[in-house]
């Protein structure tokens, strides 16, 4: 992950927070969360953050991709209860931007990702610059 150390933040520490409810079905044999949910709470995390129709940051008839994703699973998460998400922005590229999250149970750290997303054009299926209106509306969510 980036020089920014995601096992040190709290949940506050995040400028994006929301939550995702954790289901009886998200367990496995060993009655904990299945790893493969980890990735479905990320991405809750991603979608309410990236497509936020009141500050809209894809540029028509383009969408967002994930390049990369690199996940630690650093705690088990059990049923029932909720799943605290936090995200925030570490870079800004020409097309690109990354992004951490951190999942958070009973305000223990429990998953951490880092993501590096691209806006590619619908024609093309290639990256697509991001607008200077979508670098100003993501710099409001850099990691301080």
């Amino acid at each position: 992950m980036e020089t920014l150390s995601l096992r040190t933040l709290n949940y506050s520490d995040y400028p994006h927070r929301t939550y995702d409810k954790i289901r009886y079905r998200d367990t496995d044999r060993q009655e904990h969360v299945n790893n493969s949910v980890f990735s479905t709470f990320f991405e809750t995390g991603r979608v309410e953050f990236m497509v936020n129709p009141e500050l809209p940051i894809a540029e028509p008839n383009c969408s967002f991709v994930i390049a990369s994703i690199k996940m630690d699973f650093i705690q088990e998460i059990n049923w029932p209860g909720l799943i605290e998400i936090g995200t925030g922005v570490t870079k800004i590229g020409n097309s690109s931007i990354v992004i951490v999250q951190g999942l958070y149970q009973d305000n223990r750290l429990v998953g951490a990702a880092e993501s590096v997303i691209v806006q590619v054009s619908g024609d093309t299926k290639k990256s697509y610059p991001l607008s200077n209106h979508a670098k100003q509306v993501l710099s409001q969510y850099f990691m301080k």
